[in-house]
């Protein structure tokens, strides 16, 4: 047993014993650079960041079968991360590194892409692919031959090609806006970006491996869209606000996404700090870990000890009900569903742990106890679908 498996098993994670890539598959993006005292946020110095492969084939029992010692960072929404929808590739974008100044360190934007092999046993960085700079949340086609990224120092979204393994850039599409999110119609014609800074939906058309932007498409939306996801049939884009992320109510936003001009219809709360947002593999469900305040400082007013899941129906007109709701950790950031649908994972940052929930009639129970990281998880998603 090498050092790193032993590592994880003194976490209190099982190892599981060598696997080939499948659908079952989940990444973990840990960050140890930036850690919380009673004055918040602190940056430290890089390299101890790691991306774990978590096999859920068991979805009850979630089991880590790789780690690479790869950079990963909390400052973005926690989808900088997918992997390909035959289970053989992992992406894994890099928004930020630390660079020393003086005695203190200071965030810089990043341009990586990782490439993970997920076949090789144990998994293997394959490729470093060059993206825009401050890589921040992803989208890879059902399909699996095209990739997008959204950049947000970079006001772009990246595009690039995956065919037979290999993962190539073919530009960036300009924005003229920070972008943080993204996400790819089912068909593969359309994606919808979140431009934080503005409170506006993107929306880009795609043919083939052509991606164009026209302004004039943008979509209204609730202050500072930071996540985003859409239905398995494609009829609805749900994006998740974060406000001012100072115990106000945010929102999610659905937007009715087929039709020659895509708009909102739809408007719902579920809560304060909705970073983490996902929509279950059959649509029928989605799932937001709440912050609230629990990555705040010591003094502030509207500070918790923990975050909160909320799970929400998915009505047939995309209107979202709260259905349950879970206590959670401190930071609560990553969330992922298991294949089947009827499982939730959410990764809780300051308490370097994740929580397994098994969902019925849309109410979340925890299975199990909290479950000991090797490091903070600051991203969690599977497979693009």
């Amino acid at each position: 047993m090498n050092m790193r498996a032993a590592l994880l098993m003194s976490c209190g994670l099982l190892v599981a014993t060598p696997a080939l890539a499948s659908v079952n598959d989940i990444l973990i993006g840990l960050d140890e650079k930036i850690t919380y005292d009673a004055n918040g946020q602190v940056n430290g110095p890089p390299g101890k960041d790691a991306v774990l492969v978590m096999d859920v084939s068991n979805p009850a029992k979630p089991r880590i079968r790789g780690s690479l010692p790869l950079m990963n960072s909390l400052l973005g929404p926690p989808t900088n991360l997918q992997i390909t929808p035959d289970g053989k590739l992992g992406l894994v974008a890099n928004s930020v590194v630390m660079n020393q100044d003086g005695g203190a360190w200071k965030t810089a934007p990043d341009n990586k892409l990782f490439v993970i092999d997920l076949t090789a046993n144990p998994p293997k960085l394959a490729d470093t692919v060059t993206v825009g700079m401050q890589p921040s949340g992803m989208a890879i086609s059902h399909k699996g031959d095209l990739a997008l990224i959204a950049n947000r120092n970079g006001k772009s979204v990246s595009v690039l090609s995956i065919q037979n393994g290999v993962v190539k850039s073919l530009g960036d599409v300009p924005l003229e806006q920070e972008a943080a999110a993204v996400v790819i119609s089912p068909d593969g014609k359309r994606a919808f970006v979140c431009l934080n800074l503005v409170n506006r939906i993107a929306v880009l058309s795609i043919d083939g491996q052509k991606v164009t932007y026209d302004k004039s498409m943008d979509i209204p939306a609730a202050l500072n869209p930071y996540n985003i996801d859409i239905t398995p049939d494609g009829k609805y884009v749900i994006a998740s606000n974060t406000g001012a992320q100072k115990n106000n109510g945010d929102a999610e936003v659905i937007i009715e996404a087929t039709g020659p001009h895509p708009h909102v219809v739809g408007l719902m709360s579920p809560g304060n700090g909705p970073e983490g947002f996902a929509i279950s593999p059959n649509g029928k469900w989605a799932a937001a870990p709440l912050l609230l305040g629990s990555g705040a400082k010591d003094n502030d007013w509207f500070k918790t000890k923990g975050g909160e899941l909320v799970v929400m129906s998915i009505g047939h007109d995309g209107t979202l009900t709260v259905t349950g709701k879970a206590k959670l950790g401190a930071l609560p950031e990553g969330i992922a569903y298991s294949p089947n649908s009827e499982y939730i994972y959410v990764g809780n940052y300051m308490d370097k742990d994740l929580q397994v929930f098994r969902v019925r009639d849309g109410k979340p129970v925890q299975v199990g106890s909290n479950i000991k990281l090797p490091g903070q998880p600051a991203s969690m998603r599977g497979t693009a679908r």
